[in-house]
């Protein structure tokens, strides 16, 4: 047998094996033998380079720590998926169903659990793997592919027959198991490292980590739920029984992806709900984590029939646990200041265990919230968590009240710079009016240097506490101006970790514009409406001088985000942080838009072909992708929707248009064929 025969032998064993032990739970051969054929591969390998391939079990780790995540697009938005919180929810869901499909449509269900985990998207591209990406915002995410190549129940490697069916984009949830989570936490206890709080917040943290031989040690798993096919039409011609999204996933166990075998299918809605309280009796028997059930119209067919809105698939909803309680004594209730001013009460709690975590405080949102519920300090306070992640205080126990307790009063003054407190027109919270306030400064710097702003290495916690304790800064603008000198002064701060924390700060200055806009901390901008404003106006000039008419003219930008961004750039402080951030060379514009429109940065108008037109694709196409479709689509100002409604511009007809196509007719909407969509984005065809 030759070199390169035997490196195949290796290589096929290698991965049957991983699948047994990762996968089915079901090893056949001692460790110590696994070790010898990975040594043997290993041996092969390097006496024969030139037969290495990157899909080889011994290349799943890599080398170096990455500096940075690039940020990929998904092909299809990752959305959300909708809450329902009791029988009565699902009915109503499984009617919405009804209304939308006809009385005579038969259509089924397939229940899966809901995992607790983090979500990712696969790709493979001719059967490799080639990328892999967090959800992000859910239009696009971070590209941790070397991260997730450690996982060792990911198939590196398909080999369907179909060559159709080797082109895919698989979806699913990272996890640690119950074993694996106290074992990492027993090692980092051990180390004296922090421990983690819950198995998600473990997996988050490990695939967030810049060595993915760090992360190759965290014994990570996944369960793969959703495939989607490149070419769908395609695929479905070549295995028709691919329609159903049950056989799905019995199509990705084939191919050896990790799918959760707890999976079924009903074709009655009395069926699904008994299957759900089933579940939420036996959730504490399973070895990880879950916190309800997903519920899914089997038909593929039917799913873009269904079509979604802005946030969520209407062919999908989650049946959500009710959330797990316990007892335990409020403490105390102190005052938190965020970075816009807000002054936020927050309970301290006798740590109590509850749901996989050890709880001591919990936020109590505002001074309504603490009297509606009347809490008082010593009271003793049913707690929850909302999703099963977020603690907050539910109720107090009246019965165990003691004699004497007094009503909580909200405080008159900061509770860090001692500055009064105001109200603004109707809102409901206390804030503190100085703009200088150290809590504020300090929030502003954090959300500032975070990791979905401008990504500051180095800038954590403690550097921060340090930085502004010692006066080094007085705001955002100013870390631009730190000097190796000025960071050596700090505690613990030897000159390759100033060096370092310099390189992160030069590095961020090439963050796009929609980060920078994120980072500055404008009230209700989020990081979707950084995005959403930034491509409308292009640079943050065009964006200061904009109206609220004109912001809200963006998709997606509301009254309130527009009142709050004109505001924002009427304040002189914040016109001079931005000002020291353009003369620390930040990125201040986007690119100039594709084939050289003019994007009416200046005028605050965006002129592109298809500015502001609401698109939808539908059918199979004869020369793009419907990704490539709508990316021509979206470089030309367009907004791709997956449902026509009154406000459709333009439907985007290929073969087999199907249910879409005659609703676009029935309102009257505008049908376009592929030449005739190149025509408009091109300008030789007008709107």
């Amino acid at each position: 047998m030759s070199p390169a025969e035997r490196i195949e032998v290796l290589r096929r064993d290698i991965r049957s094996h991983d699948h047994r032990y990762f996968v089915l739970d079901d090893p056949v051969i001692s460790d110590y033998d696994y070790d010898m054929l990975v040594a043997e591969l290993q041996d092969l390998e390097s006496a024969h380079p030139e037969l290495i391939t990157p899909d080889s079990p011994t290349q799943r780790v890599g080398g170096e720590p990455s500096a940075t995540f690039p940020v990929v697009r998904h092909p299809v938005p990752m959305l959300s998926i909708g809450n329902t919180y009791n029988d009565e929810e699902i009915r109503d869901f499984d009617r919405r169903i009804r209304d939308l499909l006809g009385p005579e449509r038969e259509y089924a269900y397939a229940v899966e659990l809901k995992i607790d985990g983090v979500a990712v998207s696969l790709r493979y591209e001719d059967g490799a793997l080639a990328l892999g990406a967090t959800r992000g915002d859910g239009e696009q995410g971070d590209d941790i592919t070397a991260n997730l190549r450690t996982i060792r129940s990911i198939p590196l490697r398909i080999a369907e027959e179909e060559p159709l069916l080797n082109n895919i984009e698989v979806r699913g949830e990272v996890y640690l198991p119950h074993d694996g989570f106290e074992a990492l936490n027993a090692s980092r206890a051990e180390r004296e490292e922090p421990l983690f709080a819950n198995p998600r917040n473990a997996t988050s943290g490990s695939l967030k980590l810049r060595d993915p031989r760090v992360v190759a040690e965290r014994p990570l798993r996944v369960f793969l739920y959703t495939l989607r096919f490149e070419d769908e039409a395609g695929a479905l011609a070549a295995r028709p029984d691919l329609d159903s999204h049950f056989q799905r996933l019995h199509w990705l166990a084939d191919q050896g992806f990790p799918t959760n075998r707890e999976a079924r299918r009903f074709a009655a809605v009395d069926e699904v709900i008994e299957f759900c309280h089933d579940w939420e009796e036996r959730r504490s028997t399973l070895s990880y984590d879950i916190d309800g059930m997903v519920i899914k119209v089997d038909s593929i067919g039917l799913h873009g029939e269904l079509g979604a809105t802005m946030k969520s698939p209407r062919w999908a909803i989650a049946s959500k646990f009710a959330a797990q309680r316990a007892r335990t004594r409020l403490t105390d209730i102190r005052l938190q200041v965020g970075r816009t001013g807000v002054v936020t009460p927050v309970a301290e709690l006798e740590p109590v265990f509850l749901a996989g975590s050890t709880i001591s405080r919990a936020t109590l949102h505002n001074e309504e919230e603490i009297q509606r519920k009347d809490l008082r300090v010593g009271d003793t306070v049913w707690i929850e968590k909302g999703g099963d992640v977020i603690p907050k205080v539910v109720s107090a126990d009246l019965d165990e009240r003691e004699d004497g307790s007094t009503p909580f009063e909200m405080p008159t003054a900061c509770p860090v710079c001692e500055t009064a407190l105001v109200r603004v027109g109707e809102e409901v919270a206390w804030r503190c009016g100085n703009a200088a306030c150290p809590a504020q400064t300090q929030a502003r710097v954090t959300h500032f240097t975070g990791r979905n702003a401008m990504d500051i290495e180095g800038f954590g916690p403690a550097v921060t506490e340090q930085i502004l304790g010692n006066g080094l800064i007085g705001d955002v603008g100013d870390i631009y101006r730190l000097t190796r000198e000025q960071l050596g002064t700090l505690e613990r701060m030897g000159e390759k970790s100033a060096d370092n924390l310099l390189g992160g700060i030069e590095a961020s200055k090439d963050r796009p514009l929609d980060r920078l806009l994120f980072s500055l901390g404008i009230p209700h901008v989020g990081e979707r409406a950084a995005r959403q404003i930034a491509e409308h106006f292009r640079s943050i000039d065009a964006v200061g001088a904009a109206t609220e008419v004109g912001l809200v003219a963006v998709p997606e930008i509301g009254p309130k985000i527009a009142e709050s961004i004109v505001s924002f750039f009427q304040n002189e402080r914040n016109l001079e942080i931005i000002e020291k951030l353009r003369d620390a060379g930040l990125r201040m514009e986007l690119d100039a838009p594709a084939d050289g429109a003019d994007s009416g940065a200046e005028s605050g108008e965006d002129t592109r072909a298809l500015a502001d037109k609401i698109v939808v694709i539908t059918g199979t196409l004869s020369n793009y992708t419907r990704d490539e479709m709508a990316g021509l689509i979206e470089s030309a100002g367009g907004r791709v929707t997956s449902s026509v409604s009154k406000k459709t511009d333009y439907l985007v007809a290929g073969e087999n248009a199907g249910s879409k196509l005659k609703k676009a007719q029935s309102l009257g909407v505008e049908i376009l064929n592929e030449e005739e969509t190149e025509a408009l984005i091109s300008g030789e065809r007008s709107p």
